[in-house]
């Protein structure tokens, strides 16, 4: 049912005054919340807010429509309105009618309407957007319309229903907090008028009435029916309080399981995962939980019979959340040089609630996995240095324009680092370490300030540049397998293949900035080199892949890792080969087996291309050439590294060629790479111009491997300028 049928329910239960607090007679009346009640709920009130000045056409759109539909059924002749239903509770409100009066009165309220939201509109909007806010207080806690209702309590007013619906944002929590206060505000209102009649009543009656009071007398009986019900009332109120502070703690749980889940995600995100980096709606989530945890613990203190529990039970939300609150947003790089600059950010989501006055500085520290442990379990910052940080201080700031609040920390280097004693083979590039940073932080209406801390995510620290290849290994490893609520840096050991496969596809597309993944071929083959199983046909859907495969132990007949290969190949096509990988024609990842078996049928000049598997961040081109008995035999050319292709280019270098032919399975070859040839050198300066090509001996039949040579083609003359 919509929300204003729900309300029509309520109303004969509503007094007068709550009526008209609910919809002001000047500015927004009932009637007019009736005649266009569907309209009303269908439009997005809830982005209204009065510092939001670009929404201000967006308000007088809706604003000047209401108008319109105001106008166009004042001029109507007939059912305009048959009446505005209301209850005993509303008599004093006008009903309108179809006489002449009516219309000129209506038309004359649209007028008068419009002109006073005029220049208005947005606070116009932010009115109807808190009225329906109300209207929902009042569906999701029927029972409580019985603190507006001055008689006796039922037995089944005790205690207040249980909300009808359940919200699933901040929205629940925000109208129970209003409704708390609009429940405080009208019984200290019964408290006055209470006090008020009472001693009316007792000043007009003489001693002898008044030590002998009559119970049958009528104004006996109506301070005891609003005694009882402020009594009822207070007990109510005891009640929504508590609700509301329960509703608080699940929005709280809610928001820092998301905030652990935007750490997760971000962490993932350096193995290609997709990662949305905007904090601004968390942080008006913190900001919004932060402030009603205020006006919750002012009511508590404000209610007569104060629950000291309930003070408690925020004193150590708002703790919490202002401890969870600060985020690294830009994580420093996973693999860091030392003696080398990086740079890192870190933000505070409250930042904009810190207490003015001195500057709130961060310093970061770097720590070892088992301190980081520490920190986990007991959450005190480890004495111990076991790194020197270089300008490893910067002081908050807000950012106006963004509405952020950061530290950022520019030309951070590590000077030196301490090494944990390793374990077996261990080597220094599987060791992890953090970078731990912390503040003291005070709150605007706080009385104490907070000591908070956040760690970035697991970092490599190494000291020559040939240890990045597998420096980057144990990030990758840590980024893909680790559990989002593990110990740090808890890892497992081994892993399933399937997660594997996802792991390599989603690297090697975010790496290449592609769109064109690994195929089950390819897939198939890397579990072959993996696994050193060079039969086809295995099936490895089932298989574990332990570290070791992946980046400890050399493959088989070679003198690098899985991962060393791989990442030859990705960082190949990174650089010089995305277009072509993106375009679909290189087939990449193949073994050998498998080349035979779709080429031997295939024409003699069919070639394909394929990442070497003997060498790191080569691609060899394999074809179909004629045997010295007529028949067909597989070429391989020897591999293009990087420098081969900053040389020549691989489609200049596939037009060199003349064995190639057609693209597998039978793509000419011109149609596909012309668009990759370029231009002859120009002539400058009067000298004669020259170009390389590629050249393959083919001499020697027998040879599955002809080399490939760089030659000068013949010098043509030109005649000097």
């Amino acid at each position: 049912m919509a929300q204003w049928g729900l309300i029509t329910k309520l109303l004969p239960y509503m007094s007068t005054e709550s009526i008209d607090d609910l919809y002001p007679q000047a500015t927004f009346p009932i009637y007019v919340r009736y005649l266009l009640a569907d309209w009303i709920e269908r439009q997005r009130w809830e982005d209204f807010e009065l510092e939001k000045v670009e929404l201000q056409l967006q308000a007088q759109t809706m604003l000047d429509q209401i108008i319109i539909y105001l106008r166009t059924q004042a001029e109507r002749e007939t059912n305009m309105v048959e009446k505005v239903r209301l209850n005993h509770t509303c008599s004093n409100m006008k009903v309108l009618s179809h006489s002449a009066y009516g219309l000129i009165a209506l038309k004359l309220h649209c007028l008068a309407f419009q002109e006073m939201f005029r220049q208005q509109a947005l606070k116009f909007g932010v009115m109807v957007r808190d009225i329906l806010r109300k209207e929902r207080l009042l569906v999701n806690n029927p029972a409580a319309n019985h603190l507006h209702v001055a008689q006796s309590p039922s037995r089944e007013q005790t205690t207040p229903n249980t909300p009808a619906t359940k919200m699933n944002d901040v929205d629940d929590l925000v109208y129970r907090v209003l409704y708390v206060q609009d429940c405080r505000q009208k019984i200290h209102q019964l408290q006055e008028d209470l006090n008020w009649e009472r001693q009316n009543f007792e000043s007009m009656q003489s001693p002898t009435q008044q030590n002998g009071l009559d119970p049958q007398n009528t104004e006996f009986q109506k301070l005891q029916n609003k005694l009882q019900q402020l009594e009822f009332n207070l007990k109510s109120m005891a009640t929504l309080l508590q609700e509301a502070v329960d509703s608080l703690v699940q929005c709280q749980a809610r928001l820092i399981h998301k905030l652990k889940d935007w750490r997760w995600a971000q962490h993932q995100a350096t193995i290609g995962h997709p990662f949305d980096d905007n904090l601004g709606p968390l942080q008006t989530w913190c900001e919004q939980l932060l402030g009603l945890n205020g006006k919750l613990r002012q009511e508590g203190i404000l209610t007569r019979s104060p629950i000291p529990e309930l003070q408690e039970k925020l004193a150590g939300l708002q703790q919490a959340l202002i401890e969870s609150s600060l985020l690294v947003d830009k994580q420093p790089p996973q693999v860091i040089k030392t003696q080398s600059k990086f740079s890192t950010t870190v933000r505070y989501l409250l930042g904009e609630k810190v207490a003015p006055g001195k500057p709130v500085v961060l310093k970061a520290q770097i720590i070892t996995e088992a301190q980081a442990r520490s920190l986990n379990q007991l959450g005190t910052i480890p004495s111990e240095n076991v790194g020197e940080l270089i300008n490893n201080s910067a002081i908050l700031e807000n950012n106006p324009t963004s509405k952020s609040t950061c530290a950022t920390f520019r030309n951070m280097s590590v000077k030196k680092i301490k090494r944990a004693d390793r374990k077996g083979t261990e080597s220094v590039t599987e060791e992890k370490f953090a970078l731990l940073f912390s503040t003291e932080i005070t709150i605007t209406g706080c009385d104490t300030p907070y000591r908070i801390q956040m760690i970035s995510v697991p970092v490599v620290v190494i000291v020559h540049g040939s240890q990045e290849n597998n420096a980057m290994a144990t990030v990758i490893w840590d980024c893909a397998f680790s559990e989002s609520d593990r110990i740090p840096f808890v890892v497992p050991d081994r892993v399933p293949w399937k997660l594997m496969c996802v792991t390599l596809n989603s690297k090697f597309m975010s790496e290449v900035q592609t769109q064109h993944c690994l195929n089950t071929c390819n897939l198939h083959f890397l579990a072959q080199k993996i696994f050193d199983q060079p039969d086809i046909s295995g099936d490895f859907s089932q298989m574990m892949v332990s570290w070791a495969q992946f980046n400890k132990e050399v493959l088989p007949g070679r003198q690098f890792t899985f991962w060393q290969w791989f990442e030859g190949a990705m960082e190949l096509t990174k650089k010089h080969l995305k277009a072509y990988w993106s375009e679909g024609v290189i087939f990449g990842f193949i073994g050998k087996q498998h080349l035979h078996l779709i080429l031997k049928e295939s024409p003699n000049g069919t070639f394909l291309l394929r990442f070497s598997d003997s060498e790191i961040g080569g691609i060899t081109i394999a074809y179909v050439a004629a045997n010295e008995h007529g028949g067909r035999k597989i070429q391989n050319i020897q591999p293009f590294s990087k420098r081969d292709l900053e040389i020549r280019c691989l489609g200049n270098r596939i037009g060199d060629i003349e064995n190639l032919a057609f693209l597998y399975p039978e793509f000419p070859k011109r149609e596909i790479f012309e668009k990759y040839y370029t231009d002859p050198p120009s002539t400058e300066g009067g000298y004669i111009g020259a170009r390389l090509q590629t050249r393959v001996d083919v001499e020697d039949v027998s040879s599955m491997t002809p080399r490939s040579e760089i030659q000068e083609m013949s010098p043509q003359l030109i005649t000097p300028m």
